[in-house]
């Protein structure tokens, strides 16, 4: 009797054992194919995978693209040879949304700022979050569902490329590529995103004469843009930047060589920027063309190529920037080539007379090309 009670004993176990089996197995196929549903429907009309593979632990897309939206400037959105998500199991069989890792290897990402300052990036993504927020004006589970709280916990990008194009320094938009590109994200909690959010990207620039290297990394709050970060340039070709250096009235300087290296240290708290910098310019040429409408960095080219013969080659400024981002009067572009054009005159010895001298010869230039026009 003792044998019989044990094997019945043990096989009500084994048995607990396979229908908990099963049921965890059921569970997980449930979340599995959920999760696929949802990258289907973040993908979104314009998104497109060649593979999707769900496994036990984690998921793995090949060759996945978003395709332009209307109005896009630019390359695609996004391109990418693997996509591999790995999510917390457990977290999914709850129906939570915690995903423990993303790795997209091998991208391509093109990023636009518009006219307005704007940045965007992954539309297609943004705009399907958009229309799932927009369910909460539906049914009940509509909005429980755009309100369930979702966790990332990192994001890496791996040996790709960052394609970025700037409407605010040129139309058409004026294009900078960061080759050979690394990028991390650590803790993303939306909704709310009311924590700080780190971040890094590493790569390269490559110049006409030079190939330079880009970092940035630090923490941003987005719900309220309170950040702390640091951006670094060494050894770019001051050719690739010259648009955010160079202030234009008529023609501009030509540069004919020179890298750039760039420390910026930017702090936003209750939208107030505070950002100390340095700048140092390492065998800048400029061409004089002769014209007296020519600029660099605000000073007139004729006064900084006689100041520089007689400076050397290296040139470093300090400055910092600060400003209320909400103001409409406040430009960091604008700022920023204000305060290094006073520390490049003042590094130079420029002083107020030779400045007041080169905006004489562009008074003298004006006139002469109105006396040329009206043919006198």
């Amino acid at each position: 009797m003792a044998m019989s009670l044990g094997k019945r004993v043990s096989i009500a176990i084994v048995g607990v054992i396979v229908t908990l089996a099963v049921i965890a197995f059921i569970g997980l196929q449930y979340a599995q194919r959920e999760i696929r549903s949802r990258l289907i429907d973040a993908l979104g009309p314009l998104g497109s995978a060649e593979t999707i593979d769900v496994g036990l632990t984690s998921i793995r897309l090949t060759h996945v693209r978003l395709k332009p939206p209307p109005g896009w400037i630019g390359s695609d959105p996004l391109r990418a040879d693997e996509i591999i998500i790995t999510p917390d199991v457990r977290d999914m069989i709850a129906r939570r949304i915690h995903i423990r890792d993303v790795t997209v290897r091998g991208f391509d990402m093109a990023v636009v700022r518009s006219a307005d300052g704007t940045i965007r990036i992954l539309p297609n993504l943004r705009q399907s979050i958009a229309g799932q927020r927009a369910a909460a004006s539906g049914t009940d589970a509509d909005a429980d569902e755009a309100k369930r709280e979702k966790l990332i916990d990192h994001i890496s990008l791996e040996n790709g490329n960052f394609e970025f194009y700037d409407l605010t320094v040129s139309n058409p938009a004026y294009r900078i590529v960061i080759s050979s590109a690394n990028a991390t994200v650590d803790h993303l909690h939306l909704p709310a995103l009311d924590e700080p959010t780190t971040l890094s990207v590493t790569g390269a620039i490559k110049g006409p004469q030079h190939t330079g290297t880009v970092a940035f990394g630090g923490w941003i709050r987005v719900s309220n843009k309170d950040s702390q970060t640091t951006c670094t340039l060494r050894g770019v070709d001051i050719e690739t930047i010259d648009p955010y250096l160079l202030k234009k009235a008529g023609a501009k300087a030509q540069i004919t060589g020179g890298t750039i290296d760039l420390s910026v240290q930017s702090t936003v708290k209750n939208y107030q920027l505070h950002a100390p910098g340095t700048l140092t310019l390492h065998h800048l040429q400029l061409a004089d063309s002769g014209n007296p409408l020519d600029t660099f960095m605000s000073i007139p080219t004729r006064a900084a190529i006689a100041a520089m013969k007689s400076h050397g080659d290296d040139i470093t400024l300090h400055f910092v920037l600060d400003g209320n981002l909400r103001d409409p009067k406040f430009s960091v572009r604008d700022s920023l080539m204000t305060r290094i054009g006073a520390g490049l005159a003042n590094a130079l010895g420029v002083s107020a007379e030779g400045v007041a001298k080169g905006a004489n010869e562009t008074v003298k230039g004006i006139g002469n090309a109105l006396k040329n026009l009206l043919g006198q």
